[in-house]
């Protein structure tokens, strides 16, 4: 598994960046669940949380909420935030890929390219059967990955993302050694670098792992040899109503998966 360790123990600055509003994403896995499942939404798990929006917002929802990540930074931040809004959540330090809740729940999400970080399709069957033994019976798990159209095999790109918060500017560049992936293993050395402005001083941590991007069938394929999820549905944003094509509309490839019986 791959780790940008260097940058993702900043948290505060990449929350400066990535820091949103998440509530209706909240609201479309409540209506997936109540299409695939025919009940109501009552808890779920943000994985590789970072500051953990999407936990915090399904706990202002009044969900039961957990949020997972790696770096134990994110989660010392996503729980200072929780406590600041006045929500009630689970943090958890763990493994995507090994990893024991508490107690199920019924929607896992993993968005912005949380799984680019499982390099190989042993990792992502392993994922796979860890989520899903933390689902609830017929619980969903939903993935968002970038659109292929703006990061491919072929063409990676640079993406670029900035914020600023009391002074301090932040910009955080994804692919900025322009990454190549290996025909054979899928996978790219990728540089992550973050600058940061403060008091006129600029500041650059930069860092580099490997990350490998699933195309849709390979998550089909992974996902039925795991022999513990489904894939329900595509969709290109979250918007029930938004197929997952070539449309200008879809920005994202977002799959959802139901635990197997």
């Amino acid at each position: 598994m791959a780790r940008h360790t260097k940058i993702y123990e900043r948290a505060t600055y990449y929350d400066i960046v990535f820091d949103r509003d998440v509530s209706s994403q909240i609201e479309f896995a409540r209506a997936a669940y109540k299409r695939h499942n025919g009940g109501e939404l009552n808890s779920i798990l943000d994985i590789c949380c970072g500051p953990g929006y999407h936990a915090r917002a399904g706990a202002r929802a009044g969900m039961r909420a957990v949020g997972l990540d790696l770096r134990p930074e994110m989660i010392e931040f996503a729980a200072d935030a929780g406590a600041r809004d006045g929500v009630d959540v689970e943090w958890v330090v763990g493994d995507m890929c090994d990893f024991a809740l508490s107690a199920p729940v019924d929607v896992a999400f993993c968005v912005y390219d949380g799984i680019d970080a499982l390099l190989t399709p042993e990792d992502l069957t392993a994922h796979f059967r860890a989520v899903a033994a933390n689902l609830t019976t017929q619980g969903l798990y939903l993935i968002e990955c970038i659109h292929p159209r703006a990061c491919s095999y072929f063409h990676y790109g640079v993406h670029t993302h900035r914020g600023q918060r009391d002074g301090t500017e932040v910009e955080f560049v994804v692919g900025a050694n322009h990454p190549v992936f290996d025909p054979i293993t899928g996978t790219a050395q990728v540089r992550l670098d973050l600058h940061v402005r403060k008091n006129g001083i600029l500041t650059t941590y930069t860092d580099e792992a490997s990350e490998h991007i699933y195309s849709a069938p390979e998550i089909q394929l992974i996902a039925d040899r795991s022999g513990s999820l489904d894939v329900v549905a595509w969709h290109g944003e979250m918007d029930l109503n938004q197929p997952f094509d070539n449309a200008p509309e879809a920005t994202s490839m977002l799959v959802l998966l139901q635990k197997r019986d």
